[in-house]
């Protein structure tokens, strides 16, 4: 994972195949989006609850309709604003099975998003 990218290799290629975008298009979102939230991570860091950190990034519990206010605000389809949800819910979901938290976090993924901000 290069410095910045939050999610890794393994979580795209899962979230792309459950993503109704072509599977070429997602890491051009991903990087799109972490563009923006990257230099957010001070306000999310004070606004949500952080799950998960380290050096190359910071996993947040976001409300549900987080991925449509950033969505709008990066001019995304619907269709890409699933997609983009979609990986970063994956990567909480393997940082959960990493930690030994999947179950905690399925859970709150019933309430909440999660949002993935890599560390510049």
């Amino acid at each position: 994972m290069a410095r910045g990218d939050p999610l890794d290799g393994q979580v795209l290629v899962l979230a792309a195949a459950k993503a109704s975008v072509p599977a070429e298009r997602l890491p051009e979102l991903v990087d799109q989006v972490q563009a923006d939230l990257g230099p957010r991570l001070e306000t999310y860091r004070r606004t949500y609850e952080a799950v998960a950190e380290s050096p190359e990034r910071w996993v947040f519990l976001v409300p549900l309709d987080h991925w449509d206010t950033v969505g709008e605000r990066l001019g995304l389809t619907a269709r890409e604003r699933e997609a983009v949800r979609r990986a970063h819910e994956e990567q909480l979901r393997r940082v959960g099975t990493e930690t030994g938290r999947r179950e905690e976090f399925e859970s709150a993924l019933d309430i909440r998003s999660a949002a993935v901000v890599g560390v510049e």
